[in-house]
């Protein structure tokens, strides 16, 4: 049984892109909490890492190294899961990768593939494939993360802004479905953090003055909780308040 300390006791929590930056920390923060946490990500050293925190720490995780490109890895593990657990509590799609940042005629077709593959592509997929899973839980929590260039047409960013806005219906419509089910699926946008990407695309920001990774996913954790009541909304961590949007009845 869940407990207020440890809120997600007894819970199978899924985070991608958890070897380094907010994925890392919200791996562990869910561990924390009380979850087993499958982490998935592309850099097993980093996993490790995440490894050895999350035991320090009295939790437990099971390290999958995949690549959220490889659409079959991701079917296999849902079977995996199925198999093991016979549901999943929670689900973050957190990998996602900045491409080049460039105008729109100078942009390469297998740079925008490869930034659809990973930004859009495999979290549908990581939904197709999870939602049976989200469904068997008492209370499903999907979150996904955006960004605030999705709602703006800023030079040279638009083949990531485009993934975003694209990640954000998806989302949104996969709120709208499971409206009369237990599951909930939101967005949350961390706004500038502390990570390598946000350093690569703003490299004259002195770091020191951007909230950590580990400072951000305490406002990730409330919507990956049972209690947690929101679907289809975008929670701005910058502003620290939700964005609604309106999901049909």
């Amino acid at each position: 049984m869940a407990n207020n300390a440890k809120p997600l006791s007894d819970r199978i929590a899924l985070v991608t892109g958890a070897s380094r930056g907010i994925g890392a920390a919200l791996a562990l923060e869910l561990a924390q909490a009380g979850a087993h946490v499958v982490a998935i990500a592309r850099t097993v050293g980093g996993l490790e890492e995440l490894d050895d925190k999350i035991k320090s720490a009295g939790g437990s995780a099971t390290l999958v190294p995949l690549d959220v490109k490889d659409s079959d890895g991701i079917a296999r593990l849902a079977l995996a899961l199925n198999e093991r657990y016979q549901r999943l509590d929670v689900l973050v799609g957190n990998a996602g990768i900045l491409g080049s940042l460039s105008p729109l005629p100078h942009t390469e077709p297998k740079d925008w593939d490869n930034l659809i593959a990973v930004n859009v592509t495999a979290n549908w997929q990581l939904i197709r494939c999870m939602d049976a899973l989200l469904q068997r839980s008492p209370a499903g929590r999907a979150v996904f993360l955006t960004s605030g260039v999705a709602h703006m047409a800023r030079p040279y960013w638009g083949p990531y802004a485009a993934s975003k806005a694209a990640l954000e219906v998806i989302v949104r419509t996969y709120a709208a479905e499971c409206a009369t089910t237990p599951v909930r699926a939101n967005l949350f946008a961390p706004g500038p953090t502390r990570t390598r990407m946000f350093a690569s695309a703003f490299p004259g920001i002195d770091p020191l003055t951007l909230p950590t990774p580990e400072e951000v996913v305490r406002a990730i954790l409330p919507l990956c909780l049972p209690a947690c009541a929101e679907n289809g909304k975008l929670y701005n961590f910058r502003e620290g308040k939700f964005m609604d949007f309106h999901i049909p009845a």
